[in-house]
């Protein structure tokens, strides 16, 4: 995302207008680490998607779920309501602009104001928003002041708890490999995202760093 935002003026701006930005990768806190930033520290979507459903189940907060497919939100549900069985899940809706291998399309206006119309009718505060970056992000900020929730964008987080995807194990992401183990299960999806972005990252680092030490 770091990336995206690089070669993105307009994605750049759309990350820095969010109320809050999560650190989801140890590369990037050791980044931030060495530009100072002492307190730096991983917040992986998943983690805080369980840690806010456990609140919202003890606070009584209704929480809606938008983005992958029907699928894969009915076994995510499933997994939801054995963790939380008191939780208010008012809303539930699958991405309806991808179909098989199809490229994703844009929501005409009037099935996006019908969007908008059943996600305020299901009166839920929290939004979890899984339709990958940077397309989730896009969203999200298209929809701020018309979607009467907080909205957060999780990526995997749906495949996660759905168990169509699996972590990688956790001292692979202490170490900052999670990447890696991704990588290994996803090879021909991920080969181009971390080929293209990954090395520029290292190398833009460093110069940073190189730059701040000078």
């Amino acid at each position: 995302m770091v990336m995206e935002a690089h070669d993105d003026p307009a994605f750049f701006r759309l990350i820095n207008s969010a109320d809050i930005v999560f650190s989801d990768g140890m590369p990037l806190v050791w980044a931030l680490r060495a530009f100072g930033e002492s307190g730096a520290q991983r917040v992986c979507g998943y983690d805080a998607t369980l840690t806010l459903l456990a609140a919202a189940e003890k606070e009584g907060v209704s929480v809606g779920f938008y983005g992958n497919t029907q699928a894969a939100l009915d076994l995510m549900v499933r997994t939801v309501r054995l963790l939380y069985p008191n939780l208010n899940v008012g809303f539930l809706e699958c991405d309806s602009t991808y179909v098989g291998s199809q490229p994703y399309r844009v929501l005409s206006p009037e099935e996006d104001a019908a969007l908008i119309d059943r996600i305020a009718a299901s009166s839920v505060r929290l939004l979890f928003v899984g339709l990958g970056c940077p397309k989730q992000e896009n969203w999200i900020m298209e929809h701020v002041g018309k979607v009467p929730a907080v909205m957060l964008g999780v990526g995997a987080v749906f495949n996660y708890l759905a168990g169509s995807k699996h972590r990688a194990p956790r001292w692979m992401r202490r170490c900052g490999l999670e990447w890696a183990f991704r990588f290994a299960l996803e090879p021909r999806r991920l080969a181009y995202r971390y080929f293209k972005h990954n090395p520029r990252f290292v190398i833009m680092f460093l110069q940073q760093l190189l730059f701040k030490a000078a």
